[in-house]
């Protein structure tokens, strides 16, 4: 499993996110946040402070993804827009 060395919130809550093997892409959080555990993440606040945690990023009061998620969200969009 990779780290997440960097996740750098961006606007309409997406993530740049950078990790241990070198995997970078932009983390769309949006189809999540119909979940009842995401709903803070709606506040543009509370959502930029995202933190990178070893395995996955997380926020203050738990919300978390793991790197699992985040890496096959990445490599899945890349795909549908034929990234190089």
């Amino acid at each position: 499993m990779d780290k997440i060395l960097k996740a750098v919130p961006l606007e309409d809550y997406k993530l740049e996110i950078i990790t241990s093997s070198g995997i970078s892409g932009i983390f769309d959080v949006k189809p999540y946040l119909g979940g009842s555990a995401f709903h803070e993440l709606k506040n543009a606040d509370y959502f930029r402070l995202v933190k990178s945690a070893h395995y996955g990023i997380r926020w203050p009061n738990g919300q978390d993804f793991s790197s699992d998620t985040i890496i096959n969200d990445i490599q899945g969009s890349c795909l549908e827009s034929k990234c190089a």
